[in-house]
Parts: structure tokens; sequence; C-alpha cells
């Protein structure tokens, strides 16, 4: 099975890695990731700003959670980026790199984990649902969603 082959590691893939992860799954993202930002800047952002928690099958990045731990009164972090290459869905990799983040969020005392999917995007609402994350509003396409840190 694909899981077992994974090894699972935190703020190790490189500016360039991160990118080419994000360019191959530029279309599993609703709308596609393209079509909201530009990937290279982005990809650049999450390497310099993030915690990176990743899924590596030899040297792939097969999976990526990217979150933002600045806040300084350590309320809430902010998952900015939530991605499985196609070939890796459905065996549970972003349900386990969510939970990472999770708990070195807990580590770290924060309270909340906040993010934003497109209300169109069926698959992530109902994998952040599963994961305790719960509606907390609309703005523009996006529902805001929070999971508070036991």
């Amino acid at each position: 099975m694909l899981q077992n082959k994974i090894i699972y590691k935190t703020g190790t893939a490189s500016e360039t890695q991160i990118a080419q992860h994000l360019t191959l799954c530029n279309n599993q993202f609703v709308p596609p990731l393209n079509q909201k930002v530009n990937i290279i800047v982005y990809a650049k952002k999450i390497a310099e700003n993030s915690v990176t928690f990743e899924a590596w099958n030899n040297t792939e990045l097969a999976g990526l959670v990217a979150a933002y731990f600045n806040d300084e009164k350590k309320v809430t972090v902010y998952i900015t980026n939530v991605s499985t290459l196609k070939i890796f869905r459905g065996v549970g990799i972003a349900t386990t790199l969510i939970k990472m983040c999770i708990e070195n969020a807990a580590a770290q005392k924060f309270e909340a984990i906040i993010l934003e999917v497109d209300k169109d995007n069926e698959t992530a609402l109902a994998l952040y649902k599963k994961n305790k994350f719960i509606q907390m509003g609309i703005k523009n396409h996006s529902v805001i969603m929070r999971r508070i840190i036991p």
C-alpha cells in the first residue's frame, strides 16, 4: 500500500520542492491554485514563513500542510495549504499531516487553527469536518473553518 512507503517530516522541503509539489497539485485546488496565486511566489512565502508538515515518497513531496505559527499571542495558527499528489490521495496522508500540525500547535499552547477553503471544494470540506474543524463563517467564496486545540 502507498501509505507504507511514506515518511513524515517537518520543515525539510525546499522552496523548489514546494513549488514543484504545488504545480503538480494545481488542478486539484478549487479553483486551480494558479488562478489565485503565483505558485513560485507562494512557494517562497511558504518556505520562508510557515512550518511545513510533509509526506515524502523517497525524494518526492507527496503531501504538504503549511501553517503560519506567527500569532505572537499564541491564539491561532493559520493553515495556508493542504495538498496531496493525486496518486497518494485517499490513503490518509492529509489527515496525518493535519494531525501533525494540530500536535505542533498544542505543544506550543496555541488555542485554535483556522483555515479558508472554497465553498465548492467538497473533498476538502469533508476532510476538515472529519478532522473536527467547524464552519465559522463565509468570506466571499470561501468557508472559514476553525478547530479548537485540545
